[in-house]
């Protein structure tokens, strides 16, 4: 297993600043708690918002507001609290509702498809689902309260399920993102272990890294994680408020961010993702209702 790797004093500039979009309010466009991210393959960006309960659909280039779907109600359609959320290659979306367990499909024009799993912790059910993946055909969901990540076909079907809580490779303490990267792995962010860990797509651990602490290298829960084309990881913290980068075998590249409301500052951390043909970061600043949008300065 690979550990944390020796990490400079200083960061060198890993992120150029492009622009913001949203609010706090419950508006268009505007966020109560965002939360995480994907794309569709027409260049929309699908924004959760856990606490109003949309997903919000942007214009990933311009951050403008196109529509939105899903919010509170008694309908099939409607939902809880989502957070995680992925689209398959035909633009079906995926939504994790974290109150209620529930996987919600959509189309490709954001129409209620279907739903499974539901809370709980049998095999087939999940308990407080997070920033999940697709990848090799199958969708990976982490759970936070079963300390598991639970795998599906993109019908439903329950598949398998890896983990448990502890601190050991391939265990778990609040599994937050899971993300594939360029070279068929898995990254997990284990926030309240403090590490990333790389694992197959069978679950088997392959390497870690990470530790508590504020350092180069260091994490206080870390939350979103995105893998660009390089292969280069970007981990976002909840209790540091900063996004850092790593190469593909953990070696810190830098880190930028502070607590704040300016550009470049924020607050509470959530998901991140790297649009698949610009390789812009877009970053969940939940706590200031917003999304920020930058291009990596990293050479590579």
């Amino acid at each position: 297993m690979a550990g944390i790797r020796p990490a400079a004093a200083t960061s060198p500039p890993i992120l150029e600043h492009l622009f913001s979009f949203g609010s706090a309010g419950s508006g268009e466009g505007q966020f109560g708690y965002v939360e995480d991210f994907a794309f569709t393959r027409d260049g929309r960006l699908l924004v959760t918002d856990a606490a109003h309960a949309w997903v919000q659909v942007f214009d990933a280039a311009t951050g403008c507001f196109q529509g939105r779907f899903g919010g509170k109600g008694g309908e099939e359609a409607n939902l809880e609290k989502p957070e995680g959320i992925a689209v398959d290659a035909d633009d079906n979306v995926f939504v994790a509702d974290y109150a209620t367990g529930l996987i919600q499909v959509y189309d490709a024009d954001f129409r209620w498809v279907a739903s499974f799993a539901g809370h709980g912790a049998a095999s087939g059910q999940i308990a407080k689902p997070e920033f999940m993946a697709i990848a090799g055909g199958r969708l990976y969901v982490p759970e936070a309260e079963n300390h598991r990540v639970s795998v599906f076909d993109l019908t439903g079907r329950f598949d398998f399920a890896f983990g448990r809580k502890g601190r050991a490779p391939g265990e778990f303490d609040t599994p937050e993102a899971i993300k594939p990267g360029p070279d068929g792995r898995l990254y997990l962010t284990d926030l309240r272990n403090d590490r990333v860990q790389v694992l197959g797509r069978d679950g088997m651990p392959l390497a870690q890294w990470g530790g508590t602490g504020t350092g180069p290298g260091q994490f206080r829960s870390p939350a979103g994680i995105a893998l660009d084309a390089a292969g280069r990881a970007w981990v976002t913290e909840i209790g540091n408020d900063r996004v850092q980068a790593f190469d593909r075998d953990g070696r810190w590249l830098g880190m930028l961010g502070r607590r704040g409301s300016g550009p470049e500052e924020f607050l509470n951390l959530h998901g991140i993702a790297c649009h698949p043909e610009t390789g812009l970061l877009y970053l969940a600043d939940t706590g200031n209702n917003r999304v920020q949008v930058f291009r990596p300065a990293l050479a590579g």
